[in-house]
Formats: C-alpha cells, sequence, structure tokens
C-alpha cells in the first residue's frame, strides 16, 4: 500500500500516519519527494482496511499496491534513482558507465596491464573476479584473497573503481575492504541469505539476473535488499537461458526498457556472458545503450586467447578501444536525436 501525502501536509501530519500504519503492526517509509511525500506500507501479507488512514489530516489518496516487489518499484518511488558507485553514477539522466576488465584475476601482471587497457579506451570502472562460481569443480576457480589484492592494486595504479563477485556471506568482511561495488552473480540471484547481508551494508551492489529467473523473481531478488535498507542497487541484465545452443545465453534486452517502466533502479547489461561470443559483444553492447542501458559491461583481457576463464567472449584492448569510440559515437547521435 502507498500512502501520498498532500503537498501542504505537515510533518507532524506524517508522523501521526507512520504512527497510525505502525500501529497496525505494519512497516512504514516515508519516501519524500520533490512535491510531496508518500509513505510505503510494508509487511502486510493480504489486503489491508484503509478506512482509518484515508481519513487522518493530509492524506491525498491511498493506492493498494499487489506487486511482490514494492521498494523497487516506481509506484514507491516514481523518480529513477541515481546510485554512486566508487565516484562513477549509474542511472538517471547520467552517460552510459563502461564496466571492463577480465572475467578472472590471473596474475598482478595481467590485471596491471587490463587496468591500463581499459583505462586508455575510456572505461569508468575495472571488473574482475577473484572468486569464481564455475560449472565445472576442475576448472580454475580464482585466487582469492590474493585476486582481491591484485584487482584492488590495478584499479589504484589507474583511477578506476573496482567491482568484484561476493559468492558467501563470510567473504563479505573480505571483500569491502577491497572492492567499491558487490557483484552478486546470476547463481546467487536468489540466495536470499546473501541478499539479506548485502543489503545491511552501505555498499553499493550490482545485482545479476538469474539464467531461469522472470522478471518478477529479478525485481523480487532486489526488493530484499532494498528492504533491508540498502538502496543502492544496480540490476543487471546477462542473458537467460534458452533452447539455443549458439549463443551462451539469450540476451534478453526487452527487460531494459521494462524495467525501466517497472523499477526506479538503473540496469546495465553484459553482452559478454550473455553471448559467449566475442563478434557478438560489440552488436550487442550498441543495441544496450540504444535501448536504453545505463551502462555495459564488457570482458577485457591482454591476451584473450590464453585467458584461463571466458577468452571467447573477451575483448583485447585494440577491440575494445574501437568499441568504445563507437559507443561514444552512438550516445552523441542519440542525444541529438
Amino acid at each position: 500500500m502507498l500512502i501520498v501525502m498532500h503537498h501542504s501536509a505537515t510533518d507532524e501530519q506524517v508522523r501521526a500516519v507512520t504512527d497510525a500504519v505502525e500501529a497496525m503492526g505494519l512497516i512504514a517509509e516515508p519516501i519524500p519527494g520533490s512535491l510531496r511525500t508518500a509513505i510505503g506500507v510494508l509487511g502486510n501479507q493480504g489486503y489491508v482496511d484503509d478506512t482509518t488512514i484515508r481519513e487522518l489530516p493530509g492524506v491525498r489518496e491511498v493506492i493498494h499496491v499487489s506487486k511482490p516487489y514494492k521498494l523497487v518499484s516506481r509506484d514507491f518511488h516514481p523518480a529513477p534513482s541515481v546510485v554512486e558507485a566508487g565516484g562513477v553514477k549509474f542511472g538517471g539522466g547520467q552517460p552510459p558507465v563502461l564496466i571492463a576488465g577480465p572475467c578472472t584475476v590471473e596474475s598482478e601482471e595481467q590485471m596491471l596491464a587490463a587496468a591500463r587497457l581499459v583505462k586508455e579506451a575510456g572505461a569508468h570502472m575495472l571488473r574482475g573476479g577473484a572468486f569464481k562460481p564455475r560449472t565445472g569443480p576442475h576448472s580454475f576457480q580464482g585466487l582469492g584473497v590474493e585476486g582481491l589484492k591484485y584487482l584492488r592494486q590495478a584499479g589504484d595504479a589507474q583511477g578506476l573503481p573496482v567491482i568484484t563477485e561476493v559468492m558467501r556471506i563470510e567473504q563479505l568482511e573480505t571483500i569491502c575492504r577491497y572492492a567499491d561495488v558487490l557483484q552478486i552473480g546470476a547463481r546467487n540471484m536468489q540466495n536470499f541469505d546473501l541478499l539479506k547481508e548485502v543489503g545491511k551494508l552501505s555498499y553499493p551492489v550490482l545485482l545479476k539476473r538469474g539464467m531461469s529467473a522472470t522478471i518478477e523473481e529479478f525485481l523480487s531478488a532486489a526488493e530484499y535488499i532494498l528492504a533491508e535498507g540498502n538502496p543502492r542497487v544496480i540490476l543487471c541484465e546477462r542473458g537467460i537461458r534458452t533452447f539455443e545452443k549458439t549463443t551462451r545465453n539469450t540476451l534478453d534486452l526487452s527487460v531494459v526498457p521494462l524495467i525501466r517502466e517497472m523499477s526506479h533502479l538503473p540496469i546495465v547489461v553484459d553482452p559478454s556472458h550473455a553471448t559467449g561470443r566475442r563478434s557478438l559483444v560489440g552488436p550487442m553492447a550498441k543495441a544496450a545503450i540504444v535501448v536504453g542501458a545505463h551502462g555495459v559491461m564488457i570482458e577485457v583481457h591482454p591476451d584473450p586467447d590464453r585467458a584461463l576463464c571466458d577468452g571467447a567472449q573477451s575483448l583485447n584492448g585494440d577491440d575494445f578501444s574501437q568499441l568504445v569510440t563507437e559507443l561514444y559515437r552512438l550516445q552523441g547521435l542519440l542525444v541529438s536525436v
């Protein structure tokens, strides 16, 4: 339920409404706006009798919201959110953010080289996995804490904030010492205990869509984080699993404008994991910008053919530099239209 106050409602009237909601055993979440304040009501398991609330001074209207996700929806938060992470801003009217780097941290030299390549090309943020969730147990699993140190060192050397994946609750304290953004991967999108824990932190979170997740499930996963008090969530479309085997996944670009209609949270696209094919990364990155993505995440490796993880979908420095040039040109065309 969403309670919309009159623009002339006083602070005392807003407090009276929140007190009345809490007296019903529910949670009141004030949402200040430029013209008026709204109050989100959480915790109800069914219909709430709003008779008493409607009669309180200052109340303009009461809207019943049936969605399982409320805090992430436009109903509760009509204006688009801007999420700041390491000095980089996602969402709202901000330019698209370019996140780039290797799938996994392999060595100090590799990360320093990768960071230099993506910085020179125009990337805004450095990615790299230290803890890797691999399909097979015999694949390279990452360097762990040592990899985090190399990632942070490389980011600092080029003045780039860094993003890396967290897989388990017990990794959070360590990863937070090195990363600017916590990534929740597709396999952990519905790891609800992990979502709750990152929700208790003030760190920005990039939440990837699960490979078989519906849009409702995707937004409901984000709701877990916001419900714990952390509004700094960036959504990420990385392809879904379908019958098609030619590409690694099927990139669902329709989710970008749809999520922008349904939610105030920014959304970025990962065309590398979505396609699994180097030749498709550029076209899909451009398409993502056209449909309104707030950024793209691209895998870049100094020597993709020797990468320990996902080399087939990684760009080298020259290819990434060319892609960035094309993305900026495309962005200029979109702005001028």
